[in-house]
């Protein structure tokens, strides 16, 4: 075996089982074992887990992110590129399952990029900017697009870790829900949308204005 073929064996290995347990429960030692060799070889070729765990998330980080980002760029209709999307996702979710998981779970403390959060914040980005136009030509305030932008990304992204284990309904009927509920709920957006049922929060008595019993001040008027 080349030093290449090793290494990629080594990266193979890796992914199957930090995808199963996770970067904190997966040791040097299950590495080598699994590869079936020494502790030395994967040393060698990545100095420890944590050079394995990076060269994994960063190659599935640019297959998500190209596969999102062509996805976009092809431009079109905002509705046709909001399905795109979201099959893009559930695309690598389907032929990725292991990389998906090991982007969804925590990363080590020492892995300041390529978390999924930052991921999505990246996509999230690219949507912004498309969000703020439609915003305009519907006489919305486009200032608002970011916000939207990380709820439109954020429920594709959920919507595709729940379908990760469950499978079901079928990748199209996933697909065409979820272009069903963001572009409709687009469609359909206020310009200043305001909350038409929340209870008027009442304010906290101060620190040591209220008797050990009953949660009333000590002058026995109720707190508005």
């Amino acid at each position: 075996m080349t030093a290449h073929q090793r290494r990629e064996q080594l990266l193979d290995v890796s992914r199957r089982l930090f995808a199963e347990k996770g970067f904190e429960q997966t040791s040097v030692e299950e590495i080598a074992a699994r590869a079936e060799v020494s502790k030395p070889v994967v040393y060698e070729h990545f100095g420890g887990k944590e050079g394995i765990y990076a060269v994994i998330v960063d190659r599935e980080v640019q297959a998500l992110t190209g596969a999102l980002s062509g996805a976009l760029d092809e431009g079109g209709h905002p509705k046709v590129m909001v399905e795109r999307s979201a099959l893009a996702l559930l695309d690598y979710i389907e032929t990725s399952e292991d990389g998906f998981r090991i982007l969804v779970r925590d990363s080590p403390v020492a892995q300041a990029t390529g978390t999924f959060s930052s991921l999505i914040g990246d996509v999230a980005t690219q949507v912004e900017h498309l969000l703020a136009a439609q915003f305009k030509k519907q006489h919305l305030d486009p200032r608002t697009a970011p916000i939207y932008a990380q709820m439109l990304v954020g429920m594709v992204a959920l919507t595709g870790q729940h379908w990760l284990d469950a499978r079901s309904p079928k990748k199209a009927d996933v697909a065409a829900a979820l272009v069903n509920l963001a572009w409709n709920g687009l469609s359909g957006m206020e310009r200043r949308p305001r909350l038409t049922s929340a209870a008027p929060v009442k304010r906290r008595a101060a620190k040591g204005d209220t008797e050990a019993v009953g949660g009333l001040p000590k002058d026995g008027t109720p707190v508005e």
